[in-house]
């Protein structure tokens, strides 16, 4: 495994915007005259702050964005829904630079916000905006990730540490993102060992971290010694849940590192670059060059990897794996399936 790809991603406490994500520049907007006038502006999600995901990795890159380009950080959090059209406007009406906006729940509200607003630019994050005609916005600039390709790196791991033939995923809700974790994960798994079962359930929500506990508890006793925690801010049950088993028990967590929550039982982490993709949608408005559309984040633009924090623990076997895989997927030679007929067919081939 190569250095670059060791130290990409940091833990959410040392993520600097830094990261350069390799994407081609249009023409774009004029850039703003003063960075004084800069605001760069956020609205969450429903779960809000203190996730240690993407609503804390966005406002990680809207903070370094005025850090780096002058002007100032503006957090607009949201606790349903319904307040996602008003939070987005808001921040258009503060005078907003760029405004981002986090999650696929909140597509069809920046959707909106962005045709009433034609003359703002916003960034989305896990989804993509389009107009009635199913074109992607021109005043939005699209982030989505290749989850499953970072997953996948995350199964392997997990296969490779259990003599088990029973995982665990437990997501919040069915959305793309977190179905892209899955399929690459399950894929993982089944790479190293195609007689791994995947016990899978959603939460219902990113906010309840007793009922994640409570599917956490159920598949580990299961015969699972290991689950993926796609389950937002609720995904502190799954680590309170194998902490409270003890040892043997692990957590593979995602968007951050996240051994924080149970050091003795976390695996690793299929993180994302968030906090770099916002800086660089900013940054790109600032030098003039912003442009809308759909931006594809993955292992070729060094974007998702696996949690640098611990990779020194797996053992070199494990690494070897890793980096054979990854070898595979940047050259092409293996792809990695983002939705459960990709993975079938994956499956298919793989036997």
């Amino acid at each position: 495994m190569s250095k670059s790809f060791n130290t990409r991603i940091a833990p959410l406490s040392r993520m600097m915007s830094t990261s350069v994500i390799a994407i081609a520049l249009g023409l774009g907007t004029p850039a703003i005259a003063f960075a004084q006038d800069y605001v760069w502006s956020m609205v969450t999600n429903q779960a809000g702050l203190g996730d240690q995901g993407f609503n804390d990795l966005a406002k990680l890159g809207v903070e370094n964005s005025a850090a780096e380009l002058g002007g100032k950080p503006l957090v607009i959090q949201s606790s349903n829904q319904s307040q996602f059209v008003p939070n987005l406007q808001q921040a258009v009406d503060s005078g907003s630079t760029v405004t981002t906006g986090v999650g696929f729940g909140i597509r069809d509200a920046l959707t909106e916000v962005a045709i009433a607003n034609p003359d703002a630019r916003f960034t989305l994050i896990d989804a993509v905006a389009v107009d009635k005609d199913k074109n992607p916005l021109p005043n939005v600039a699209s982030v989505t990730f290749r989850e499953h390709e970072a997953a996948f790196l995350a199964g392997i791991v997990a296969a490779m540490s259990t003599d088990k033939t029973r995982a665990g995923f437990i997501g919040g809700m069915e959305t793309p993102p977190v179905i892209r974790f899955l399929s690459g994960f399950e894929a993982g798994l089944h790479y190293v060992n195609p007689d791994i079962e995947v016990s899978v359930a959603f939460v219902g929500s990113f906010t309840e971290p007793a009922k994640a506990k409570e599917l956490a508890l159920g598949i580990y006793d299961l015969g699972a010694d290991v689950i993926l925690d796609v389950a937002g801010g609720g995904g502190r049950g799954i680590f309170d849940a194998a902490k409270g088993l003890g040892k043997g028990n692990w957590v593979i967590g995602v968007d951050t590192c996240k051994g924080q929550f149970a050091p003795d039982n976390f695996l690793t982490s299929a993180v994302k670059d968030v906090a770099g993709a916002v800086v660089y949608e900013n940054k790109a408005a600032a030098d003039g060059t912003f442009k809308g559309g759909t931006v594809s984040l993955g292992l070729a633009e060094k974007a998702v990897g696996l949690c640098a924090d611990n990779l020194d623990t797996l053992s070199p076997e494990i690494m070897a794996k890793v980096e054979a895989a990854t070898a595979a997927i940047l050259d092409g030679s293996m792809v990695v399936p983002a939705n459960e007929e990709e993975l079938q067919s994956f499956k298919s081939m793989s036997k």
